[in-house]
């Protein structure tokens, strides 16, 4: 995978060389586009288009276009991607983030939210 990153997509990276991801999530949103482009699920072109599209559709929502929701819109073309090539439907979806939100409510601050941790798992 960090082949992939250095060849496709470096980690953004700040001044001071630490990779700028403001939360975990992002940095995984960002990992699993590696991984799912190093398996061939789409090529850097299709990705390109799928993250362009959920941008421009968000600032056609009035998207504070600030950079704060850049992940949101880089999750959102990756889902799209998963959609599309019939990895998962929108209900499989749907049901993994269900199961991210109680497993988060469920696990004591501090501690690494797993899905584990869903207690309708």
């Amino acid at each position: 995978m960090v082949r992939v990153a250095a060849e496709v997509a470096p980690i953004p990276r700040g001044d001071d060389g630490a990779p700028v991801f403001r939360e975990p999530w992002e940095a995984h949103a960002f990992a699993m586009t590696l991984a799912l482009y190093e398996q061939g699920l789409f090529t850097w072109t299709e990705w390109a288009a799928a993250l362009s599209d959920e941008i421009k559709k968000a600032q056609g929502t009035s998207d504070c276009d600030d950079g704060s929701t850049y992940y949101h819109h880089w999750l959102a073309a990756i889902e799209q991607l998963v959609r599309d090539k019939g990895i998962a439907s929108e209900q499989v979806l749907e049901e993994r983030r269900d199961a991210w939100d109680r497993a988060a409510h469920a696990t004591p601050h501090g501690q690494p939210i797993l899905l584990a941790n869903d207690p309708f798992r």
